[in-house]
């Protein structure tokens, strides 16, 4: 009997995993062709919220497709998004900080590209279109912040170790979502005056926010390939991916009012 229900166990796994239907999807912005990743579970009846996943700085690779993948298994449409565009997928550092950069500088394109894939989202036969957010790792971490900034009529933003910089605060006074930037406290590369100028700039202009830090955890600590990056100061770290992927969930079940799938 024992083993029976293993195997049910098993069988039933296979089921749920298998329920989860993933598509290469083209779009555009403008004359740039853009190449994302959209994830679902055809198991679900009808239409449920949508989440938008913003890639890291070497652009949309498998991390931010299996993230989709496991957004799509609690129960949401996930649209891995194209900040780039097709093709473009930087090989080593250097040429992902310098592609980074580009929109780094121009805010203005970032918050287009990225408002790009949200109407893209908007567009799927599954997708409730009055429950959206948007969640970014590292480079896509300062995106969704800039979604907000846009004054994009979504949900809420979730920011996993994302820049927190300020550029233009008055920006923020735009902002209609709730807000939710998970932070690594020892995080080398987001300085101590950046996440001082984020906190003023929710605080001013009176935005729904929260800012959690997780002790002894520095930059990319969701990423479970960042030692490939052979980066000094940004390490995987288990115990902070796995209390900011709960604190994510249980962010998303007070914007769109249910918990999700278990």
């Amino acid at each position: 009997m024992r083993k029976l229900a293993i195997m049910f166990t098993l069988v039933l796994a296979g089921a749920t995993q298998a329920a989860v239907k993933t598509q290469v999807l083209e779009y555009k912005q403008g004359d740039t062709t853009l190449e994302g990743f959209l994830a679902y579970d055809d198991a679900i009846q009808g239409k449920r919220p949508g989440v938008l996943v913003v890639h890291q700085w070497k652009g949309l690779g498998d991390y931010e497709k299996k993230r989709a993948e496991m957004l799509a298994q609690l129960g949401y449409v996930a649209f891995a998004v194209d900040i780039y565009g097709k093709g473009v997928r930087p090989k080593d550092t250097q040429s992902a900080g310098a592609e980074a950069g580009k929109y780094k500088k121009d805010r203005a394109l970032l918050r287009t590209r990225v408002n790009a894939g949200l109407a893209e989202l908007k567009k799927r036969q599954f997708t409730d279109t009055s429950r959206l957010a948007a969640i970014g790792y590292c480079f896509g971490g300062t995106t969704v912040i800039e979604l907000a900034r846009s004054g994009a009529d979504i949900a809420g933003v979730v920011s996993f170790h994302g820049a927190l910089d300020s550029p233009t605060p008055e920006d923020g006074k735009k902002i209609k979502c709730k807000v939710l930037a998970l932070h690594g406290a020892d995080d080398p590369f987001v300085p101590a005056a950046d996440v001082a100028a984020f906190e003023d700039e929710m605080r001013q202009a009176k935005v729904d926010w929260q800012l959690v830090k997780y002790g002894g955890a520095v930059h990319s600590f969701t990423d479970w390939n960042a030692k490939d990056m052979n980066l000094p100061g940004a390490v995987y770290n288990e115990k902070a991916d796995r209390r900011s992927w709960q604190a994510m969930q249980q962010f998303f079940a007070e914007i769109f009012g249910a918990e999700p799938r278990k």
